[in-house]
């Protein structure tokens, strides 16, 4: 890629939204830090550090902020609540806006809108408030996983090897999202691939392999060192590589994604399957995302003035 370019003021305040009240909120700390120290080595030294709690709104209108940089995780920070504060105030913002951050946060409607495209979807049901879960799955094969429908960082899954362990994981996902995604539990090669854009143009980042040391990627092998092996670029053929790519810009796309997200796949037999979008992809200092561009030649004050970059673009999406 060629230099980047810097589209914004280096006088420009720049708020860097950061904890927040999700359950992400010390891994949003730890982005929000490293994208506030990256800014500062770019040369924006009116960038400041905004920890996000329910006076947000007073703190924002009150500080006389250019741009907001969103480094937040989870609920109200990635789900379109902060985008639509953001949009009312005016302040331009990083990533993707209001519509596809609601979308996205929630893995039903993400499959929704993504089986309208050709891009591969595991099977599974949607489980509401008030459903006969034992019955809803009766048309899928164990063994399950079940998922909140809106959460993040693999908190409230759990596999389910037997309709007999179904409802006590079905409780553990209700307990952070009323509403529960129940999907066949499939074994493959888990990897991760990001979406950046540049000068207006949409492109897929070197794909990351993921082999965790669990028995699937969950919380402890995604956020402890050592417990997940990371393979980057992935060791998939080139014919694979290519696919998994353009599906992930597709996603990206589709779901009107803007600026920034990262798309998770599951390749099982030659079929790469879907996961999820994220639309806050996270910024530690071990996240996929800078990992994945650094392989690409853009280190990570780059990244992030890439994403800087994106500010206001959205549109409203």
């Amino acid at each position: 890629m060629r230099e980047i370019r810097n589209k914004i003021d280096k006088n420009a305040r720049i708020a860097v939204l950061c904890g927040g009240m999700s359950t992400e909120r010390e891994i949003s700390l730890r982005s929000g830090k490293g994208c506030f120290e990256a800014l500062k080595n770019l040369g924006f030294n009116n960038a400041e550090m905004v920890i996000v709690d329910e006076n947000i709104a007073e703190v924002l209108k009150n500080g006389r902020f250019d741009y907001a940089y969103n480094a937040l995780h989870g609920k109200y920070g990635e789900d379109g609540c902060i985008q639509g504060l953001l949009e009312i105030l005016k302040i331009p913002y990083t990533g993707c806006g209001v519509m596809a951050s609601a979308i996205c946060m929630n893995k039903e409607y993400t499959k929704r809108i993504l089986s309208t495209t050709d891009i591969p979807l595991i099977k599974s049901v949607y489980i509401e408030n008030g459903d006969d879960v034992i019955e809803k799955t009766k048309s899928l094969k164990y063994p399950l996983i079940t998922k909140p429908v809106c959460e993040g960082s693999s908190f409230g899954m759990t596999k389910v090897n037997s309709p007999d362990e179904l409802i006590s994981a079905y409780n553990e996902a209700a307990k952070f999202n009323q509403n529960v995604l129940i999907e066949e539990y499939l074994t493959g090669i888990g990897c991760t691939v990001g979406v950046l854009e540049y000068e207006g143009k949409a492109f897929a980042t070197e794909i990351l392999e993921l082999r965790p040391k669990n028995e699937w990627y969950d919380y402890e092998a995604k956020y402890t060192k050592g417990m997940t092996e990371f393979i980057l670029p992935a060791e998939l053929s080139e014919k694979m590589t290519q696919k998994v790519k353009e599906f992930a810009v597709k996603a990206h796309m589709t779901a009107g994604c803007s600026g920034v997200s990262r798309v998770d796949f599951l390749i099982v037999d030659d079929i790469p399957y879907c996961l999820e979008i994220n639309t806050s992809p996270g910024m530690t200092e071990t996240s996929d995302l800078p990992a994945q561009a650094d392989v690409m030649g853009i280190d990570y004050n780059h990244l992030v003035l890439l994403i800087l970059n994106s500010a206001g673009l959205h549109n409203g999406r």
